[in-house]
């Protein structure tokens, strides 16, 4: 007969191999997000915030209602700041960071053993002389085999979700910026129009007193009402562009109610004497673009998938059985009990499906992760050409706008005025070269929009967070011809 000894040291056999894991790097509550938070922060030089608890909610939105109330107008700077504590989509991104630390920490478990137990012999009057009770411990084996690999893959998943909120990060602080940007220009051209709609008001004004005088036809007078006319829909457009982009600024900062009252510049801040010269701007971006790092670890993962499933091309579910049986009989009013040990095993035998499917399923996928890294590379060094040249031609056509079509357009205006003064021109000559001046003067408050946009996209360039649609909406802001002026 077996002892109990024996018969335990029979169940346990199956934990002993699963041995012990730990999995402290997953298991913090921030897990990974220092990685995040550094690596940002070498980009942006702005703290961002992971808020689990309402203690950090409370402190998060004290901090932001400090920067609200301490900065006004809104500076660029302060307003990115305010995103990455304040932004909830970005805070969903770290959830995820979250998600797969969980996973991560799952993969360093091992699979709980199925326990079962039967018996024999219970409330049958024939059999009360004899009784069976069985123990059996299952455990899979396969899975103790390709623990390791499983955990490989699992942390290559975990490091791959840090840069993927690292570039979500960068993403919403450049977003944030472009946004900015936009609602400032909006604004200057708000500005700009009302300028010229008081310059406006006074010519009609003056046309109605020379009307009254009979030195003024009704048709000249009428094309000085409709010039006023235009202007004032011209002013109203671009308001009304001016609060939807300050609405979109305002959700990437995710403000509402009471935090809804700040005020943008008036302008955009003049252009720089002279742009920064990025030479080798292509191999700072393979070198620092987060993006492609995940694209990397993708390929990596894939590889690590690749491996398992060729480990375990032809068993798929390995099982070992442990356990005991223990027998009792009564035989002339003697009990007997005799405990016997059991083992077995039991897996799949791959007659119908021998893995060449599995198999190729994975090749198939390691092919794909590493073409898309590949396009990725060639990808990302185009991006970066194109983010440097337009920043650089950007600069000259803004720059362009400022010292030559802007002045030239106001000495046309300002010797058109003095001819009109010497009843050299007419009115008609003089409201042609006015709206002339306010277009160019319109035209280069957005040339120097789309400069502070490209050199705001040389960032997302080389460290990722990229500007998918950037480009697009500058393109439609500049077609449109619609901006605005500050303190709104």
């Amino acid at each position: 007969m077996i002892g109990p000894r024996r018969i335990i040291m029979a169940l346990a056999f199956p934990l002993a191999l699963s041995g012990c894991v730990t999995g402290d790097d997953y298991s913090r509550n921030e897990a990974g997000f220092i990685s995040v938070a550094n690596k940002t922060a070498s980009v942006e030089a702005k703290e961002t915030v992971w808020i689990q608890n309402q203690n950090q909610a409370r402190s998060a939105g004290a901090q932001v209602k400090s920067l609200l109330a301490r900065t006004k107008p809104l500076d660029v700077e302060t307003a990115v700041q305010i995103a990455l504590l304040n932004n909830k989509g970005l805070q969903a991104a770290y959830a995820d960071l979250g998600y797969r630390a969980a996973d991560a920490w799952q993969s360093t478990m091992f699979i709980n053993p199925t326990v079962s137990f039967g018996t024999t012999g219970i409330g049958t009057p024939e059999l009360q002389a004899f009784k069976t009770i069985e123990g059996m411990i299952t455990t899979n084996i396969l899975a103790l085999a390709t623990k390791s690999r499983d955990v490989a893959i699992a942390d290559t998943r975990f490091r791959q979700a840090q840069l993927t909120a690292a570039v979500r990060t960068l993403q919403v602080a450049a977003d944030t910026r472009r946004a900015w940007i936009g609602a400032v220009a909006a604004w200057e051209n708000v500005g700009q129009l009302q300028r010229a709609q008081a310059t406006a008001d006074a010519a009609s004004e003056l046309a109605a007193k020379l009307g009254e005088t009979g030195a003024m036809t009704k048709g000249a007078q009428a094309r000085e009402q409709v010039f006023v006319a235009e202007i004032a829909g011209e002013t109203a457009k671009a308001r009304l562009a001016a609060r939807l982009a300050k609405e979109e600024l305002t959700r990437l900062m995710g403000l509402w109610g009471s935090e809804l009252d700040y005020q943008v510049p008036n302008s955009l801040p003049p252009l720089p004497k002279s742009v920064a010269k990025r030479d080798t701007i292509e191999a700072e971006a393979l070198r620092n673009r987060i993006d492609l790092q995940v694209a990397k670890l993708e390929l990596e993962a894939t590889a690590r998938s690749y491996g398992l499933t060729e480990a375990t091309r032809y068993v798929t579910d390995l099982e070992i059985l442990t356990g005991f049986e223990t027998e009792r009989e009564i035989e002339d009013d003697e009990k007997k009990t005799r405990t016997t040990p059991q083992v077995e095993l039991e897996f799949a035998i791959p007659i119908f499906d021998t893995g060449k499917a599995r198999m190729r399923k994975a090749e198939v996928a390691y092919m794909r992760a590493a073409n898309l890294l590949a396009e990725k590379a060639v990808n990302v060094r185009s991006e970066a050409r194109s983010a440097y040249e337009a920043y650089r031609s950007n600069y000259d056509i803004a720059r362009h706008y400022r010292n030559n079509v802007v002045p030239l357009r106001a000495k046309v205006e300002e010797e058109s005025l003095l001819t009109y003064n010497g009843m050299i021109t007419n009115t008609f000559e003089l409201l042609t070269d006015t709206r002339d001046k306010i277009n160019s003067i319109l035209l280069s408050v957005n040339a120097k929009r789309d400069f502070w946009l490209a050199e705001a996209n040389l960032a997302p360039a080389i460290y990722g967070g990229g500007a998918t649609n950037a480009s697009a909406e500058t393109e439609v802001a500049a077609a449109s011809g619609s901006g605005g002026g500050g303190g709104h």
